[in-house]
């Protein structure tokens, strides 16, 4: 999906096909933004699978699934075996788990990577082995090769949190850090070799305007902590609750019961006046809010941001589950029973509407989901089983997934220009030399992934349509130089074509689709009776 995974899915083809493993380029040029870990997952997925959507997702879905599992360890090491199994269920099923297994981005690998960091590092606080402090320098090393500094601040704040709220200060100040912080050090020598070679040694170059850009400053500095102290150029205006408002969708169905837990454990620590009980813990809770906090100060978000703390908040959330099932908090469990299965009721209907406003599925989907809602109320309505305010969400929410991820999304990206075009170009064995992209506003990263070739030839005007070559050729007994054009072929819009009649172009129409931003969804778009006021024609022209 455009933007950021069509964009990724490009370099990791690019990676594979030049294996230069330590310069990140993205359709030939320089690329300083994301750090290579996600580049180098996938472009050796796609070596073994192929330049396809399966070679490109396949690293990051292990990921998730690892991420689901280091959960469950970790809240089974703070708590107990019931509630790890919840604490992972939970994650499992949350609305952002199943987002970021469709669209790819790093912050899926980022949070595989800090839980089973904060995990490992748990396991060494309460067996005192060496080897789990080591394997978690070594996940907090590759957490910052996938997504930078956020890697390691996120572990810091879940200890320094627990521990000082514990009074245990000799945590803090221990010799073995060194030993970690020596192999996250070495670690990280490869990038950094490659980010200097890329940029430090060529200050010459012109990144966002700008000339004398340090790679190694913008990794280890810029591009994190820049965007808190107004560094970094990127700011969208997001205040400290943007990321919880993201939540509130990101989260489902568990946000309604993970509101309430944190609540409760602010609520506790006050009472307690900020000491904790020698069987009680705070990575979790100290550990999701100063992240929180940290990522909410930066003058750009995203939405996604906040994922890498979900496994937190997952554990959080399995704490109060626990607790609710096993009788505690017993008026707030008669009200959230209710409230949460009429939040997974919503649900349905929001995947009834995706079945016949949206994108009509006709009679046997619609049959298809009256079945899956029979299914859950059977579960609703069965009495041998218990905690139904877990598995009635769980069960609602993964069955609504099954409409978005294999009817939604499928439809949506029929709308999709770059994938369903490069298709196209790939099916025809095009050159991409010989395509010009005129008057195309639209962010194109799926089309060379998709046609498996790098576009170059991107401009606003028709002059470069003029521009000729010229090569040898043999009439005769002699040798003349002939004039070969540049261009064949043209992707662009309605007012291209109407320029291109006005400048005398002849040409013929190979290709004529409706696109759409299909990562900014409007409302225009989602309501299938004024859906055309919202997408554009594109055309694909053969030039006579």
């Amino acid at each position: 999906m455009d933007v950021d995974a069509s964009q990724y899915a490009e370099m990791s083809r690019e990676m594979a096909q030049s294996k230069d493993y330590i310069h990140l380029y993205d359709r030939g040029h320089d690329y300083l933004d994301k750090p290579p870990f996600l580049f180098w997952a996938s472009s050796t997925s796609m070596r073994i699978f192929g330049a396809n959507n399966f070679g490109f997702k396949f690293p990051s879905i292990l990921f998730a699934l690892w991420a689901i599992y280091a959960t469950y360890r970790l809240a089974k090491l703070l708590y107990d075996e019931e509630t790890g199994r919840i604490a992972a269920l939970v994650l499992g099923t949350c609305q952002g788990v199943f987002l970021m297994t469709n669209d790819i981005r790093c912050d899926t690998i980022l949070m595989s990577w800090v839980i089973t960091a904060v995990w490992l590092i748990q396991e060494w606080v309460v067996n005192r082995r060496l080897l789990y402090l080591l394997g978690g320098a070594v996940c907090i090393a590759f957490g910052m090769m996938t997504k930078g500094p956020i890697a390691i601040m996120v572990p810091v704040f879940c200890f320094i949190s627990d521990w000082a709220l514990k009074r245990q200060w000799n945590m803090l100040f221990k010799p073995q850090y060194l030993l970690a912080i020596i192999v996250i050090g070495i670690l990280l020598i490869p990038m950094s070799i490659g980010l200097y070679q890329q940029y430090d040694l060529h200050p010459e170059k012109l990144i966002d305007g700008k000339s004398h850009v340090s790679g190694l400053r913008f990794f280890f500095w810029t591009q994190s902590f820049g965007r808190i102290t107004g560094e970094s150029p990127w700011s969208n205006g997001a205040d400290i609750s943007f990321l919880l408002q993201s939540m509130l969708w990101a989260f489902l169905p568990w946000i309604f019961l993970f509101l309430p837990a944190l609540v409760l454990n602010i609520a506790n620590l006050f009472k307690q006046k900020f000491r904790l009980q020698p069987r009680q813990e705070w990575v979790s809770t100290g550990g999701f809010i100063l992240a929180y906090l940290a990522l909410g100060s930066s003058h750009y978000q995203l939405p996604h941001y906040i994922f890498v703390a979900f496994p937190l908040a997952s554990i959080m959330t399995a704490k109060l589950l626990v607790d609710l099932i096993n009788g505690k908090y017993g008026k707030l469990y008669k009200f959230m029973k209710p409230f949460m299965i009429t939040v997974t009721a919503l649900l349905f209907v929001g995947a009834l509407l995706l079945l016949t406003v949206v994108f009509y599925t006709g009679v046997m989907g619609i049959i298809f989901w009256a079945e899956a809602v029979i299914v859950w109320i059977v579960i609703a309505y069965r009495k041998k089983i218990t905690g139904k305010i877990l598995w009635l969400p769980a069960a609602g929410i993964m069955l609504v997934n099954i409409f978005v991820t294999n009817h939604f999304y499928y439809q949506l990206l029929g709308y999709q220009l770059g994938s369903n075009l490069g298709r196209f170009i790939k099916e025809q064995n095009i050159s991409a030399k010989k395509v010009y992209c005129y008057r195309m506003h639209d962010p194109l990263n799926a089309l060379p992934f998709y046609a498996q070739r790098v576009f170059t030839t991107f401009d606003t005007t028709t002059a470069y349509l003029h521009a000729s070559s010229y090569v040898k050729t043999q009439i005769g007994n002699e040798v003349v130089l002939k004039p070969e054009r540049k261009i064949d072929f043209v992707l662009t819009t309605d007012e291209g074509v109407k320029l291109l009649h006005q400048n005398g172009y002849d040409f013929d129409t190979l290709v004529h689709g409706v696109h759409f931003k299909v990562s900014e969804l409007t409302g225009d778009f989602l309501n299938s009776a004024t859906r055309s006021k919202a997408i554009s024609n594109y055309y694909f022209l053969h030039l006579k």
